[in-house]
Formats: structure tokens, C-alpha cells, sequence
């Protein structure tokens, strides 16, 4: 998959675990984790907005492109 997720990086850099994130978004743990393992196939703009919010990051800072 091209696009990275990475949300356990940055959770890592803010030494937050993830059902704390997963509390302060609103969404499941097992919801999280289907993020943080790629295996998503959307991630809407407010949860996005919501991660960034939480975690005091930029888009840039979770999402990578990487060419295959």
C-alpha cells in the first residue's frame, strides 16, 4: 500500500498509548488499530483532524507516500 500510516511513530514521540488516543478521538481501539496496521481503506478528514488535534501534529506527520 503507497500510503503509510503512521500513527505509532508519533504516538511513541508523545509517549501516549493508544487506547488514551483512541478515548480522546472518539473512536475504538480495534478501530485505531486497523489505522495503525494499514489495513484501512478510508480515513475520514475529521478523524484525521481529530488524530492531529490530539497527538499536536500535522497531517504530514502521519500520512506518507511511499512509491511501490
Amino acid at each position: 500500500m503507497p500510503i503509510i500510516i503512521n500513527v505509532d511513530v508519533m504516538l511513541a514521540k508523545r509517549k501516549m498509548q493508544s487506547q488514551e488516543l483512541a478515548e480522546k478521538i472518539g473512536i475504538t481501539q480495534a478501530n485505531l488499530s486497523i489505522l495503525k496496521t494499514g489495513k484501512a481503506k478510508a480515513l475520514k478528514i475529521t478523524t484525521l483532524e481529530a488524530i492531529c488535534n490530539a497527538l499536536d501534529c500535522q497531517p504530514g506527520d502521519i500520512l506518507e507516500f511511499v512509491k511501490e
